[in-house]
């Protein structure tokens, strides 16, 4: 049965602040290595009202040395946010402080909107420097870096994954023969494209000698169904919150949220979670099969963007135990 492991956006809910979901972040990452998920892996986003990760090699650290086993890392830097030197000695760092936990995935996307991009990277530009920037990244890891060294980092080897929701890093991965994360826990539209061109152009190199493709799907596994569709209604409500230019902290759960938003909110709303594993532990099941079977995943990454802290374990728990059934049934 494939590893199941954690994408943490660290929601801060409506009623609480950073520090509530700092604290809870690594609940979840103890209890999750607990039932025996490989990673933990927190994503950069900036001025994002609802998300406490911004300064995501910290909040790794804080992860990491709360934590014993399990993996932790980035899912993902932002790179073109940052200077390639600069993240090589970050992850160095945390790769010298947890040896052999630490993961470093790339994502091409500024992680927010123009205006906070333009404070994040004073000049802009135009060229898309992002093929360059991860083979000087690579550069700073590896044991020949050349004048300028990344220390720590200089050949540590820290494991690199591309992320993305589109053709672009797909074909990048495939070509560097890097590990590929797909973004469909909120952008599945190209999911299934993206993996075969991933596939179908992979090179091996010294990482990797076969395609390793990472498939993200949002969670709301709770007792039942209704709980687990009422659990879905919040991260609903954040999407549309977010095409209305309004983002804000992850509102409860709404009975009735087909009441108070349009048709076209709600259709918009589905389409970016028509990933998503919801429901009882029965449905979580046939829904992860479906998924594992049409994507051939190795690897399945669940965000669980959940307005209850305690809801939010549960949920993680079920589909641990789910796993546990399902790689009994593949004995």
């Amino acid at each position: 049965m494939i590893p199941f492991s954690v994408l943490d956006l660290c929601p801060i809910i409506e009623g609480g602040n950073a520090a509530d979901a700092l604290s809870n972040t690594l609940d979840l990452a103890r209890q999750a290595e607990g039932w025996g998920y490989k990673r933990f892996w927190l994503a950069e986003h900036h001025n994002m009202p609802g998300i406490a990760s911004a300064a995501t090699a910290v909040v790794i650290g804080y992860v990491a040395g709360g934590t014993r086993s399990i993996r932790v890392g980035a899912g993902g830097v932002m790179l073109p946010n940052h200077s390639p030197l600069v993240i090589a000695e970050q992850f160095g760092t945390l790769e010298s402080l947890y040896p052999g936990r630490i993961d470093l995935g790339l994502g091409r996307a500024p992680g927010t909107d123009p205006r906070t991009t333009m404070a994040l990277r004073r000049d802009m530009g135009t060229a898309d420097t992002f093929p360059e920037d991860v083979v000087e990244l690579e550069t700073y890891f590896s044991d020949h870096p050349g004048r300028v060294r990344a220390v720590p980092g200089t050949g540590l080897k820290v494991p690199l994954y591309l992320l993305g929701s589109s053709l672009f890093s797909a074909q990048l991965a495939a070509a560097k023969g890097l590990p590929f994360a797909f973004a469909s826990h909120f952008a599945p539209q190209l999911l299934d494209q993206a993996l075969r061109v991933y596939r179908e152009l992979f090179q091996p190199s010294q990482v990797l000698s076969k395609p390793y493709a990472i498939v993200g799907a949002p969670l709301f596994a709770a007792d039942t169904d209704e709980q687990g569709q009422l659990l879905l209604s919040s991260m609903q409500r954040q999407f549309i919150n977010l095409r209305r230019g309004v983002p804000g902290k992850l509102q409860p759960p709404e009975k009735n949220l087909q009441m108070e938003v349009s048709r076209e909110e709600l259709h918009m709303a589905n389409q970016a979670l028509s990933c998503a594993i919801a429901g009882s532990p029965a449905s979580v099941e046939a829904s992860l099969q479906a998924l594992i079977q049409r994507t051939q995943a190795d690897e399945i990454i669940f965000a669980a963007h959940i307005y209850d802290h305690q809801a939010r374990l549960r949920a993680y728990q079920i589909a641990s135990e789910v796993r546990q059934r399902m790689t009994a049934g593949c004995v």
